[in-house]
């Protein structure tokens, strides 16, 4: 019968308003679907509610905008289309009454408590007085109107719904510039050090006891969590003023007062104000960032001051959400999550704060510490166990050098010390290294190097000083001797050497000033040319040129040497090729590699495709390595060449028995060749050079391998390296290395003279 009351209500209302029925051709299509439209969801299980209401708000347009209708007819449709579509709705036209007396409140509670849609604007409808909500439910759920179906003529309705999409849009912008806001904090770092969480919460202190008259005495307290770096969950003190103000950042409990720690902790728990007569504590949240103010006031807290803090209360709980999103940001920019050190930014503050003050730099150093074979840890182990070791060195470094010693970690096994040279110095610093580490299960002896650079140049800045050390640090890595090296000028006048050819070396390959010449190489029974040598020229711009022992290192070092050695590749393809079509189908070319290239993953595709464009045949291409690129990492070296030479690329050994090769992986080496190096051809005499030449051609041999000798300048080295049973030669007795018109003309004149 309510239902029925209800409906008749509902319909007497609506026929009496004359401007709620229009002319069918003026009614927009039902349910039409927009993004530019405000989404209005009704909400009611009387089918004719929805037609009327349909009908009555069709021609409404807020803004450019119209409304787009959702419809539910009970309480558990009405959450599901929120669940699904709760942040596109504007407004819930809500009926109180529906499969239960209360059906459309528990949509409101659930809408706000369980689904957190606090945006969307609620209208309550109902058909009978008596079921009116208390002001406590409009209050709690926050919702914008209440009004009987009697009541609601098209024009309330109109009035209603326009206030209401007002509020929403007041709502959805504040929402949206907090949005806004968060994306401004991270691009203002400049603006960190203003909004730090203590400078904040001072402020907090003072204003409440402003607002209420009293001089300022209080305490911000919050747990630990992610607003303070700490490892539990206790209460800390924030921010403090009057008698409390020594104990920012201590805990809470070691004020020393029971009642404050108690009615703190009730607070927190309760998550609500506390007024006493002479105290109150104001509890403070914004996105589940907590914290509760305990104020000493002295006096009973009127109505109006309660209304006055618990309005200032709210207005400043977003201001201390943005705080923390602010010391969080700081702690992304310049802390080290892992060992809650500061990290390389903030290390480089910290040398510029020093440089920057009137702190006596006598005596004061700079240091990184690097933990040597760390990776090897990480990849045997597991990155728990590195994460955990490097943890431990922190801890240990810091109980080390004690609080005078400044400490940060600059890189993923690297840290930074600033300090006096009593404690930052090789020998202190070792000497933390002696024993152990614990890391989880594991115990791991841990050996550093060290570089480290001397603050003496006040004009000296953070990150240069930083640069210093880095470049003592790399010497130290290079040395044989010690595990140390102190800056000094000079190292950095070659860094700078160094980086200046790689930008030299590195414009001339892109403006095509290399060149590659070539040397021939002889059949020592024939004296024929049977190949040659593919060799890098780099012209120096003064004239002459620069040797490939200063610039291939840096073609390395600089990862140039990819590109370089793929042009040297397909240059001395195609050389060959022109010579082939020439008449000398007899040649092949040797070119040099370098393990960068073996460590391209493209490398092998590349030498293919260089054989397969020029139409050369695979054994007439011969790649020339070191002994000492085969043991950098020889599985790689292993691998490539076998699969190279399954393609049919010849493979040679370059200066053999100048390195330290292990006979277990020549063994596994699909060798062609080894080319016995200068330095044991140049003496042809009795003795120990000669002694290994002939080793080295008597290897070859028992291994099947052909053997060449480099640097054979005179005849009698010919000669002595024939009789031994070496098969060619290579030096400046048959020819100097020349560029390829040169060698052209070589070849022509050395076919006819033989």
């Amino acid at each position: 019968m309510v239902r029925v009351a209800e409906r008749q209500m509902s319909q007497i209302n609506y026929e009496n308003d004359e401007l709620i029925f229009l002319e069918e051709d003026e009614v927009s299509a039902d349910e039409q679907e927009s993004s530019d439209a405000w989404n209005v969801l009704i909400v009611d299980d009387d089918e004719e509610i929805h037609s009327v209401t349909r009908l009555a708000l069709a021609d409404l347009v807020l803004n450019g905008r119209r409304l787009n209708f959702m419809h539910a007819y009970s309480g558990e449709q009405a959450l599901n289309v929120l669940s699904e579509h709760g942040s596109e709705i504007a407004i819930v036209l809500l009926d109180v009454v529906m499969e239960t007396d209360d059906a459309g409140l528990q949509v409101a509670r659930r809408m706000r408590e369980e689904l957190l849609l606090n945006e969307p604007r609620i209208i309550l409808r109902t058909g009978q007085p008596g079921y009116a909500p208390e002001e406590s439910v409009i209050k709690e759920y926050d919702i914008n109107d209440y009004k009987t179906k009697t009541e609601l003529t098209r024009s309330k309705l109109v009035t209603t719904i326009i206030a209401s999409l007002r509020s929403y849009q007041q709502i959805l912008t504040i929402n949206q510039s907090r949005v806004g806001l968060e994306k401004i904090i991270a691009s203002a770092a400049n603006l960190l050090e203003e909004h730090s969480i203590k400078g904040f919460c001072e402020g907090v202190v003072t204003q409440i006891s402003s607002l209420i008259g009293l001089d300022a005495g209080g305490v911000v307290c919050a747990r630990a969590g992610s607003v303070l770096d700490k490892d539990d969950d206790s209460v800390y003190v924030l921010g403090a003023a009057g008698p409390f103000a020594s104990y920012i950042n201590e805990r809470l409990d070691s004020i020393h007062d029971e009642k404050i720690v108690e009615q703190v902790a009730k607070c927190l728990k309760q998550r609500d104000h506390i007024y006493e007569k002479d105290f109150s504590v104001l509890y403070m949240n914004s996105s589940g960032y907590e914290a509760a103010v305990y104020v000493q006031v002295g006096f009973a807290i009127n109505v109006l001051h309660r209304q006055l803090l618990e309005v200032f209360m709210s207005s400043i709980s977003v201001g201390y959400e943005n705080v923390n999103l602010f010391h969080q940001l700081r702690n992304a920019a310049f802390r080290d999550m892992l060992t809650k050190l500061p990290n390389r930014n903030e290390f480089i503050n910290m040398l510029d704060q020093m440089q920057n003050s009137s702190f006596e730099l006598d005596n004061q150093v700079a240091a990184l510490v690097d933990v040597n074979h760390f990776s090897d840890i990480n990849d045997g182990l597991g990155q728990d166990a590195g994460n955990l070791l490097l943890i431990a060195i922190a801890e240990r470094l810091q109980g080390a050098m004690g609080p005078e010693v400044k400490m940060g970690r600059i890189g993923a096994d690297v840290f930074g010390l600033i300090g006096r040279d009593n404690k930052v110095c090789p020998e202190y610093i070792t000497n933390v290294f002696n024993s152990p580490f614990k890391a989880g299960d594991h115990t791991l002896p841990v050996n550093v190097t060290v570089g480290l650079c001397r603050l003496l140049d006040e004009e000296n800045n953070g990150l240069n000083i930083l640069k210093q050390s880095n470049i003592a640090l790399n010497r130290a890595k290079k040395s044989l001797t010690a595990n140390y090296e102190y800056y000094a000028p000079e190292m950095e006048e070659k860094t700078t050497w160094r980086l200046g050819m790689i930008r030299q070396l590195r414009s001339d390959f892109a403006e095509r000033k290399l060149e590659l010449w070539y040397q021939p190489q002889v059949d020592l029974v024939s004296e024929s040319v049977v190949g040659m040598e593919a060799l890098l020229r780099w012209p120096a711009q003064e004239g002459g040129y620069i040797s490939p022992a200063v610039f291939v290192p840096l073609a390395e070092y600089s990862g140039l040497i990819i590109d370089i050695g793929a042009w040297v590749l397909e240059e001395a393809c195609n050389k060959l090729r022109l010579l082939h079509e020439r008449g000398f189908p007899q040649l092949r070319v040797a070119v040099n590699i370098s393990m960068p290239q073996f460590r391209d993953p493209q490398f092998i595709s590349l030498v293919k495709q260089c054989l397969i464009q020029t139409s050369i045949d695979p054994k007439s291409l011969e790649l020339e390595i070191t002994e000492s690129v085969v043991m950098d990492e020889p599985q790689i070296v292993v691998d490539s060449l076998k699969a190279l030479k399954e393609f049919g690329v010849t493979i040679a050994i370059d200066d053999f028995g100048t390195g330290f090769s292990s006979m277990s992986y020549l063994q596994k080496l699909p060798l062609d060749r080894l080319k016995v190096d200068r330095s044991f051809v140049s003496e042809v005499n009795a003795g120990k050079s000669a002694f290994i030449a002939e080793t080295i051609v008597t290897l070859g041999n028992k291994l099947g391998l052909q053997t060449i000798a480099e640097g054979v300048e005179k005849r009698e080295q010919a000669s002595y390296m024939l009789r031994l049973g070496c098969d060619e030669a290579q030096g400046f007795l048959y020819a100097k290395p020349m560029p390829f018109d040169e060698l052209q003309v070589f070849l022509d004149n050395y076919q006819v003279r033989n």
